[in-house]
């Protein structure tokens, strides 16, 4: 493998799991896992200023883990979950079999 090769999939490593470094991006997926939510609902919900939010939806769109489907002025923000649910369970799973019960650092009781 080329060293091209390896950077460009390195890159895409780098630029998805950016995205869920991002607390504010974790709290959309989060949000949304539950439920289809507008802008302004979820700019309610995580107390967030609506122009903040719609960056990190922007950026979460770019890479698929977000979609959206207009109704009438609003767009309505869904999570891919062909995708991010079995990601998300995977996390879930590992932070159960991993952390001990505890995680020390993030300070979640499973």
């Amino acid at each position: 493998m080329k060293i091209s090769e390896k950077n460009n999939k390195s890159n895409k490593y780098h630029v998805f799991f950016g995205n869920l470094a991002n607390p504010l991006r974790i709290e959309i997926i989060a949000n949304l896992k539950s439920k289809n939510m507008t802008v302004n609902e979820l700019s309610k919900k995580l107390r967030v200023e609506q122009s903040k939010l719609s960056h990190a939806l922007s950026n979460l769109r770019r890479c698929n883990l977000v979609t959206f489907e207009r109704k009438g002025k609003e767009k309505v923000y869904s999570l891919n979950k062909r995708t991010m649910i079995p990601i998300l369970k995977i996390i879930e799973n590992h932070s159960t079999l991993n952390c001990g019960g505890n995680c020390a650092k993030c300070k979640i009781k499973h």
